[in-house]
């Protein structure tokens, strides 16, 4: 943000220059301004959970469910395929799928971590997006958060429609139905989706 014109109005008005101790009370005013509009923001956008952000209960959630997986002896990991159909999409570290992540692609930790952080940004804001000011509580939207990071239909799940349109209960049972990969049942999106119905309903 460019401040020069706000100290050159100040200038004006006062017909003087700024001490240092009121240039620098004068920023620090500015900056509490902006994080104020910035809370504000998330306030309207997704009532309930201001920051957007995932918190502890489905953190824990994402990271039992995805795991750490092929560990290599050097503390490296390398990509393994989708379990329900034996190739595509390749997946690494805690889940991370995507452009670039194939067969042979090995990660640092750090590497995994970042991406991991960088994931979970990416997708807590696209289902804040997709569901604008519903009210929604801090494990309602974990929940989401976690259905959406498996899945990533967040845009498209009946499940997202009936939570916008408050209908809280019938957009819990909706968790059940997401229990396919390649066309058949795998009992860990079973045992997923009865955590995030649960987490939903907390």
């Amino acid at each position: 943000m460019n401040r020069k014109p706000i100290f050159d109005a100040f200038r004006r008005v006062l017909g003087r220059k700024f001490r240092q101790s009121e240039v620098e009370a004068i920023d620090d005013a500015i900056d509490k301004a902006i994080s104020a509009s910035a809370d504000d923001f998330h306030q309207d956008s997704v009532p309930g959970v201001p920051s957007r952000r995932i918190g502890p209960g489905g953190l824990q959630l994402i990271k039992q469910f995805e795991g750490f997986a092929q560990v290599r002896p050097d503390g490296r990991v390398e990509a393994y395929p989708d379990p329900g159909t034996g190739g595509q999409p390749w997946t690494i570290g805690w889940g991370s799928t995507g452009p670039g992540i194939g067969p042979d692609t090995v990660w640092t930790r750090a590497q995994a971590d970042a991406r991991f952080e960088a994931d979970l940004t990416r997708y807590a804001a696209e289902v804040a997006e997709a569901i604008g000011d519903c009210p929604t509580s801090q494990t309602q939207f974990d929940a989401l958060v976690s259905f959406h990071y498996n899945t990533g239909a967040i845009k498209r799940a009946t499940l997202t429609r009936l939570h916008c349109a408050g209908q809280f209960d019938d957009a819990a049972q909706e968790f059940d139905r997401w229990k396919y990969a390649g066309g058949r049942v795998l009992r860990g999106l079973v045992k997923r989706r009865t955590a995030e119905k649960r987490l939903y309903r907390a």
